[in-house]
């Protein structure tokens, strides 16, 4: 795990999805523990189904006093991404894409995304999220790709820091639960097993 500078991080602005305001990251982990799921994009197929999967364990963080949120690099499709509700935690937009950086979350070019978005990982989740009824779209910046950082109260340290080495990989929701050290009575959704005649999209 890299060394993170997390009071450097911390000043960071993040503009809420609910109310416009522009906030500093580290409030969002002063009073509890945070998990804060970036998302690559809100259109995005596969970041949709990442994004319920992650909310299952939502009552049991609340119950543990953890807070869930969830942060894109654009407002773009965030009115979509809320009516659908596919996500149950607060929702932030790190509109300079900051913490994207800071974080080590790489940036595809238009080379590399391609082969990256067709590839097996993606196929799979993309596959899984059609088969739950999640639909996405190509909209907005298709380049970023996201991760998980889940912080201690205070900022006292990382307890998590997953970067997306492809736009189809996910923290696992086992691994969320052991950081924090909290029990979850929750079934991850089963990725679908796929050749190369299925699964594509």
């Amino acid at each position: 795990m890299a060394n993170l500078d997390l009071a450097t991080i911390g000043k960071n602005l993040l503009k809420s999805g609910e109310t416009g305001e522009n906030v500093e990251l580290q409030s969002l982990w002063q009073d509890q523990p945070a998990v804060l799921f970036f998302l690559r994009r809100f259109g995005c197929q596969v970041c949709r189904w990442m994004a319920s999967e992650v909310s299952k364990l939502e009552p049991d963080l609340r119950a543990s006093g953890v807070a869930l949120v969830g942060v894109g690099p654009e407002e773009l499709g965030l009115k979509e991404f809320k009516e659908g509700g596919f996500f149950k935690g607060s929702i932030y937009i790190d509109e300079q894409k900051k913490s994207y950086k800071d974080l080590g979350f790489k940036r595809y070019t238009a080379i590399s995304v391609v082969p990256a978005a067709i590839g097996k990982k993606v196929r799979d989740v993309a596959a899984k999220a059609k088969a739950g009824g999640i639909q996405g779209n190509f909209s907005g910046d298709l380049l970023q790709s996201g991760g998980m950082l889940i912080v201690a109260k205070g900022g006292e340290k990382v307890l998590l820091h997953f970067i997306q080495d492809s736009p189809g990989d996910h923290a696992a929701l086992e691994d969320i639960t052991k950081a924090l050290g909290i029990s979850a009575k929750v079934k991850e959704g089963e990725r679908p097993v796929c050749n190369d005649d299925v699964c594509t999209r």
